[in-house]
């Protein structure tokens, strides 16, 4: 009997290895799985109806991607947020997220991704979802900047920025604020306002540390 953990979770995919990795995935993000909970694999295995194997397969794949932690003693837990963990992911997004989507937007690439996201992120069902969505429309706006080894950094960084602000909205629920900011943001590169996306995407991301530090729930003393 399927576990509650993963109910609704597709089973139509073609690769079982895909959707036993994309499963618990969105467990993790929308806290079903919350951060600290030790991920046994035969559990896993019998809740999802395969055998070991894709899920240890699956694990080693969150773990490569920051969602999962690996212990020798402890086996792998779900990666628990902490003021470390977002300092560090959104300190290089900062450093280098502006840039990219000045050099998209001169660059004059298809922002229509950008719009897609967007509109699912808006119609989205749960906060694993709404942070994949806003992911995708991050993505979006940076993968037009001619730099391949520039996108393939920020692009290591989503899935622990799709966790940490999943793990965030729990205790700041300020998703639609930030869904206005990324209209803004959309708006002034649909526009070829270059500088302006880039300011209005790092203040975005500025605002987001902020909320968060201010909200104390992050090492609460």
């Amino acid at each position: 009997m399927a576990s509650p953990v993963f109910a609704g979770q597709p089973r139509s995919m073609s690769s079982r290895g895909a959707a036993v990795l994309e499963a618990i995935k969105h467990a993790i993000l929308t806290g079903a799985l919350p951060p600290g909970q030790a991920l046994v694999e035969t559990d896993l295995a019998q809740q999802l109806g395969v055998s070991k194997t894709p899920v240890r397969e699956a694990l080693k794949t969150l773990a490569g991607a920051g969602l999962v932690t690996m212990s020798e003693y402890k086996g792998a837990t779900v990666r628990t947020v902490d003021s470390a963990l977002m300092e560090s992911v959104y300190d290089l997004r900062l450093l280098l997220e502006p840039e990219a989507v000045r050099r998209t937007v001169e660059g004059g690439a298809d922002l229509a991704p950008a719009a897609s996201a967007l509109r699912r992120a808006d119609e989205a069902a749960d906060r694993a979802g709404r942070s994949l969505a806003n992911r995708d429309f991050h993505r979006a706006l940076y993968a037009g900047c001619g730099n391949p080894l520039l996108v393939s950094t920020l692009d290591s960084l989503r899935d622990q920025t799709a966790l940490i602000s999943a793990a965030a909205w729990t205790w700041v629920p300020t998703w639609e604020r930030e869904a206005e900011e990324h209209r803004e943001i959309l708006e002034a590169a649909q526009s070829g306002a270059a500088e302006q996306a880039a300011g209005l995407l790092r203040d975005h991301v500025r605002h987001f540390i902020e909320r968060v530090r201010d909200s104390g729930e992050l090492d609460p003393s």
